[in-house]
């Protein structure tokens, strides 16, 4: 068996893209030639599940990555991880357990999705936050120093923040009425909302370094090139709908209270994520802030308007 890369949550927003940038770069990287890649995912019969596994080096496996042992990640061969958990109130458990995991059979590094840089800290009002800030902090210790670490921090993805506008263009489209466009950023705050697919290509050049030592224990906040305010996205609608946009709500979080409808945590902790959009509305997430690393590793490319031509086109 060969030395093989795990990819957690293959099939995500993030985990897909850096599954096809490994697989691709398996025949020309010599760090990870002879590498074979494992695909993670709960579903092995979807469509995305399916794609991956006609990659070259790709093997798809259904597992839930919550429930691997030490001993899996041993028998097979597992030295190198990727990592992107989701957003529940077991995120700590769930991502602290597989980490532990990784520390006992001996995995080299693991890249891991973490959230926006001012969010992440002990004090966050949004739940979420506190459990990336709670697993830096597990990962910072003595008793971690045997598995390297890089955390990336995307400040605002880039379908999430224009998710609502795409929408709104494609019901006018088939209508011709107005509904009222819901934007979460605010009307003059920049913010550099990045492509989920890019943090994927960032992910994967990280995993397929000789050694990532000199990226050992960083933390680096992801943006994507070019910053956007809420008045410049009305203003890009108004040009795909050709008329101007009649009501407009800015810093809308109405889709967190129809997760808290149906999450089977506790309604309070899943309210809490309104929380995670203060720092995003104060201009604190702008393109400025990027690591100067991933500008050197894998400088993110996709502006506003290229991925909100590329969603109404999906």
């Amino acid at each position: 068996m060969a030395p093989t890369i795990l990819i957690a949550g293959a099939t995500g927003n993030t985990g897909r893209s850096t599954v096809e940038s490994l697989s691709k770069w398996l025949e020309t990287n010599d760090a990870i030639s002879g590498h074979r890649i494992i695909a993670l995912t709960r579903s092995a019969s979807g469509a995305v599940a399916q794609e991956l596994a006609k990659l070259p080096g790709v093997e798809v496996v259904e597992k839930n990555w919550i429930e691997i042992t030490p001993e899996w990640l041993r028998e097979n061969e597992i030295v190198k991880a990727f990592v992107a958990s989701q957003p529940t109130s077991a995120q700590f458990t769930e991502e602290s357990t597989f980490l532990i995991a990784a520390l006992q059979a001996g995995v080299k590094y693991v890249v891991r999705i973490s959230t926006t840089e001012p969010n992440v800290r002990p004090d966050s009002l949004a739940f979420y936050s506190r459990s990336h800030w709670a697993l830096e902090a597990l990962l910072s210790t003595p008793e971690f120093d045997r598995l390297q670490w890089t955390s990336l921090q995307p400040n605002s993805f880039s379908k999430l923040y224009l998710g609502t506008s795409a929408a709104f263009i494609n019901q006018y489209r088939k209508t011709g009425k107005q509904e009222t466009l819901r934007i979460l950023g605010s009307p003059d705050a920049p913010v550099g909302i990045i492509d989920a697919d890019e943090i994927g290509v960032l992910a994967a050049t990280l995993l397929a370094l000789q050694d990532p030592s000199p990226h050992n224990k960083a933390k680096y906040v992801v943006n994507g090139p070019e910053d956007i305010t809420g008045d410049q996205l009305v203003k890009m609608v108004e040009q795909y709908i050709g008329a101007k946009v009649e009501n407009v709500i800015f810093k809308d979080m109405s889709f967190v209270d129809m997760m808290a409808q149906y999450s089977p945590d506790p309604k309070n902790i899943t309210l809490s994520i309104k929380h995670a959009l203060e720092p995003v509305v104060a201009g604190l997430c702008s393109a400025s802030t990027t690591s100067k690393a991933v500008l050197e590793l894998a400088a993110p490319k996709n502006t506003p308007a290229q991925t909100l031509a590329s969603m109404l086109e999906e």
